[in-house]
């Protein structure tokens, strides 16, 4: 034996063990199949998240007959102004009649983003102007004229000529694409020597 296990037998010499008591173990209580599915439900809703950033609460209502403007810094005059008199061609259009005011935020920013992805530049939505409503409120328009600044693929939008709507629906002005771009900047360089 060493010194090291002689020092630690002499250290040790009056150390009693500890008592031990009994070990309790509780049964976990027994979920029936709804608590079950329930927690699955609820952590699964949990990870889905809501990529819609538009938002929902409260919006100042306007005047049915009060028409909306809305141009981003960069958008040419000449270009807003043609906008406004309807001279681009309505490559796509949502209506939004008859739509609560959560499904109108869902189907516009879908609407906005699936236009923006199939390189669409100029698009109308048909909001309404609340006349037929039980409330006689524009609240659709309201929200409309909210969520569109909101979106950061348009670059314009006003109310529509009446042909097209009126002070019912808005032209929308989207943003040129990354793919657009680059066509524009291949179609301009072409011809061109380095």
């Amino acid at each position: 034996m060493s010194d090291e296990d002689d020092l630690f037998k002499i250290a040790m010499s009056g150390v009693k063990p500890l008592k031990q008591t009994k070990k309790i173990t509780r049964k976990k209580p027994a979920h029936s199949e709804l608590v079950t599915q329930a927690r699955r439900q609820s952590a699964q809703q949990q990870t889905v998240k809501d990529e819609n950033y538009l938002t929902g609460g409260e919006v100042e209502i306007l005047d049915a007959f009060y028409p909306l403007s809305f141009r981003r810094d960069g958008v040419q005059h000449g270009v807003f102004r043609k906008l406004k008199q309807g001279k681009y061609q309505q490559e796509a259009r949502l209506d939004l009649h008859r739509r609560t005011v959560e499904q109108a935020r869902i189907e516009v920013f879908d609407f906005i983003h699936q236009c923006y992805a199939y390189n669409l530049r100029v698009v109308v939505i048909v909001h309404g102007r609340g006349t037929h409503s039980q409330s006689q409120q524009a609240l659709l328009k309201s929200y409309v004229n909210k969520w569109l600044p909101e979106i950061n693929e348009v670059q314009a939008f006003c109310s529509a000529n009446p042909s097209h709507g009126g002070l019912g629906a808005v032209y929308v002005q989207l943003k040129k694409s990354e793919s657009l771009k680059q066509n524009n900047r291949e179609r301009i360089t072409r011809g061109r020597i380095d």
